[in-house]
């Protein structure tokens, strides 16, 4: 039994490591290649296409886990991940309408596949494997940011231009990658738990005909959609979580600029030279080493009680504080927003690639402070609520990237970034104010 559930685990992050690979890897440079594209009837945006994605995923988090009560974990991920191979191939031969298409129906998947995975990964693990198999899917799951990466950077190393050759290749092989990863989830199998309840549900199934078990069905999902809306709601409306939705809304921010926007300025700096387009790849790198190597040293640390969650957020705050300032420094003003492929604008200092790369480490750094903590307060303070405490962490996460997404082509890189700083500081002040008030509650238990 632990070893078909540990090879469900380990199936489950490969699945979703080469998933997000694929489409890790599309998000970063899609704006890019846009840009370079000879098709003058194409009228998309890459940023539009993630605020339309992050839109519709924060929706869709209020019908998710009745779809995955209906059609199980197992189905939900093939066909949500099938979803992702189809936007990822949209480019391909790119045209407007099937790319934002795509981004709306993509929404529903992600909302879907991220609600299965939570689903899944309880189902194969218990109190003493939980927090085991939580950092092995992480590990697995943050590794999809280097090999897509890998292959920008040495295969667009030099090239000042994207080609429509080098997009159809680089697309083939990313879709061919995501289907790959969604075929994993075939192979995962049913815990003996979930087989013993198999037999009843099928007696039962013989005792009605075939239209009332519809019904039945339907009405279930309903009445999942109406209670999972009503928990949300209730959460919403609770101090705890009204104080740590700063924190949460600053998470989908800073995705937002770690995983599309800087990747796009990166490109747009005329001052890197033709090795520009292929630091989009390094940088990815760079921020995927980040992200691994805080969440593993920072969930094994505060397992052991060596540090309280609010000094690896307030490390957090101050990591992606020198990150900003760097990249304020280092990257010229319009580089998010500018129409042409590259911009040739003079920022403070003279554009520097290895300042640029630190940069990209310490956004990865930094994320993985924020996030792991969120996931660590969250389990804490909502043992027997946490599927919709982290379904409230999702919706506030994505809207907020939703936003971000649209106003990142419309406005400069230092207003970006202040917009970072602001809820960034308003963020890690909220999440110490929650500690500081569970600190108080408990004292006066105990009392």
């Amino acid at each position: 039994m632990a070893n078909l559930k540990t090879f469900n685990v380990v199936a489950l992050g490969v699945g979703f490591m080469l998933i997000f690979t694929a489409f890790t890897t599309c998000g970063n440079i899609e704006q890019t290649v846009i840009k370079s594209l000879t098709n003058s009837s194409f009228e998309g945006s890459g940023y539009n296409s993630l605020a339309i994605i992050y839109g519709v995923f924060s929706a869709s988090n209020l019908i998710a886990p009745s779809v995955v009560a209906v059609f199980g974990p197992q189905l939900s991920m093939l066909f949500s991940g099938l979803v992702y191979s189809g936007y990822i191939a949209v480019f391909i031969i790119p045209m407007t309408w099937s790319f934002y298409l795509t981004s709306v129906l993509i929404g529903v998947a992600a909302a879907v596949l991220w609600t299965a995975q939570g689903n899944f990964l309880v189902l194969n693990s218990d109190a003493t494997t939980i927090n085991m198999n939580t950092g092995i899917f992480w590990a697995l799951l943050q590794s999809s940011m280097l090999f897509g990466n890998l292959y920008i950077y040495f295969h667009w190393n030099g090239k000042s231009v994207i080609t429509d050759s080098d997009r159809r290749m680089l697309f083939l092989v990313l879709t061919i990658i995501s289907i790959l990863g969604t075929m994993v989830f075939i192979v995962l199998r049913n815990n003996s738990s979930q087989e013993e309840e198999e037999p009843k549900s099928e007696e039962e199934g013989l005792l009605l005909p075939a239209h009332i078990q519809c019904k039945q069905r339907a009405l279930s999902a309903v009445r999942d959609v109406v209670t999972e809306f009503r928990t949300l709601t209730r959460l919403l409306n609770t101090r705890t979580i009204v104080l740590l939705s700063f924190s949460m809304a600053y998470t989908g921010l800073e995705l937002t600029f770690y995983s599309g926007v800087y990747g796009t300025c990166i490109g747009a700096t005329g001052q890197f030279g033709s090795a520009a387009k292929g630091l989009i790849g390094l940088s990815g790198i760079l921020i995927g080493i980040g992200e691994i190597l805080g969440g593993g040293l920072f969930g094994l640390l505060c397992k052991n009680n060596q540090f309280r969650r609010t000094s690896v957020v307030f490390l957090g705050m101050v990591v992606h504080f020198v990150a900003f300032y760097l990249i304020f420094l280092n990257i010229p003003n319009d580089a998010p927003s500018v129409n042409e492929s590259e911009t040739q604008s003079i920022p403070y200092l003279t554009p520097s690639i290895p300042l640029a790369m630190v940069s990209s480490f310490l956004l990865g750094l930094g994320d993985s402070c924020f996030n792991t903590q969120i996931y660590s307060i969250l389990g804490y303070l909502y043992v027997e609520q946490s599927a919709p405490a982290f379904a409230v962490f999702k919706l506030i996460q994505s809207i907020s990237s939703a936003i971000a997404f649209l106003y990142s082509n419309y406005i400069l890189l230092s207003w970006q970034l202040l917009i970072l700083v602001i809820f960034g500081f308003i963020g890690t002040i909220c999440f110490f104010l929650v500690e500081r008030i569970e600190d108080l509650t408990l004292n006066l238990r105990d009392e």
